[in-house]
């Protein structure tokens, strides 16, 4: 027996060495899926669409989706702050939609930089109110944000009279979205700015490293001397000023808008994209560029169904699994690190 002691011990460090080398690989292989995961299937759907239709790699398609998706991609990239902060902002539609009519209304009275500037206002103003509501009276952001989408649609119908608001192409609005550089649309141009701008905030500022700090560890953070609730408004009041911008974006494009438009379809698009590329549904890991191409990816399916003529119930049930797939891989990820 006592022989057989050393051996005994051997096998049980031999096997907890082998369960660690396991852990190890698997943090490896979760790091890697957080630094490039979602470009992997991108890329792969990009190279299926571009031999399964030929309409598909044509620029003016291209340019289209970049085109269509601006407004979204903007928001998102915006409400990857909120959630690497550890909120979760459910209101970007309904603030999409009063930006839309109140742009619209007062670009069919008045000057077009006053329609741009107050659709971008009345967002960054919504933004604020839900920042100040979520860190002042501690109500929790899911919360919050919901309540706050049935208010400003409320407004959004008030506003609007509940009627389509329409503007003539012959305005000068309609050159905000619409000017062309390079045969590509301004609002292309102005979506791949802000994504920038955001992703540098996000990785290369004090504050983007106060947001993943107040997402990961609030109490830690206030510990160390982060102002945890300022941040976290600066994030909601950039996630509604997001809103406020793709709204005035989509009613420059499109020149007409309803209350109606945006709404939780919308929101769901941009929590789906915001998760799909890799932002952490908990907070504290996220970033803008993998934002953008969750964004994208769900647009190149929703191209690609159209394109190759499939059932649009088969794509609304191929965005509910990814979803699902991500959410589940995030919650995962965390019990590993745990």
């Amino acid at each position: 027996m006592t022989n057989q002691a050393p051996d005994l011990i051997d096998a049980i460090e031999s096997d907890a060495s082998e369960s660690s080398t396991l852990r190890v690989g698997a943090t490896k292989l979760l790091g890697s899926w957080r630094t490039a995961g979602i470009a992997i299937p991108f890329l792969l759907l990009f190279v299926i669409l571009s031999i399964w239709s030929g309409p598909f790699l044509h620029t003016t398609n291209l340019i289209n989706i970049l085109d269509q998706q601006a407004a979204t991609l903007c928001i998102a990239a915006a409400g990857t702050l909120v959630l690497v902060a550890g909120g979760i902002d459910l209101s970007v539609g309904a603030t999409y939609g009063l930006a839309t009519v109140v742009a619209g209304e007062i670009a069919a009275h008045h000057s077009p930089v006053l329609a741009i500037a107050a659709g971008i206002a009345v967002g960054l103003f919504v933004g604020l109110i839900n920042g100040l509501i979520v860190t002042v009276f501690k109500i929790n952001a899911l919360i919050t944000t919901l309540a706050m989408s049935f208010v400003i649609g409320g407004l959004a119908l008030k506003v609007s009279a509940g009627n389509l608001i329409v503007l003539s192409p012959s305005g000068g609005f309609f050159k905000f979205a619409n000017a062309q550089f390079l045969t590509v649309p301004s609002a292309v141009w102005m979506t791949i700015l802000f994504i920038v701008v955001l992703g540098l905030l996000l990785t290369r500022t004090t504050f983007g490293r106060y947001v993943v700090a107040s997402g990961g560890n609030a109490e830690a953070a206030r510990l160390a001397g982060v102002r945890v609730n300022m941040t976290r408004v600066i994030a909601f009041t950039l996630s509604g000023g997001a809103a406020g911008l793709g709204g005035v974006i989509d009613i420059s494009r499109l020149l007409s808008a309803q209350a109606a438009s945006g709404g939780s379809a919308l929101s769901f698009t941009v929590l789906a994209g915001i998760v799909v590329g890799g932002t952490s549904i908990a907070g504290g890991e996220g970033s803008v560029w993998r934002t953008a191409i969750g964004v994208l990816f769900i647009a190149l399916i929703g191209n690609g169904s159209d394109l190759l003529g499939v059932d649009p119930l088969y794509k609304q049930i191929v965005l509910g699994l990814i979803l699902l797939i991500a959410v589940g891989l995030d919650s995962w990820a965390r019990q590993r690190r745990r």
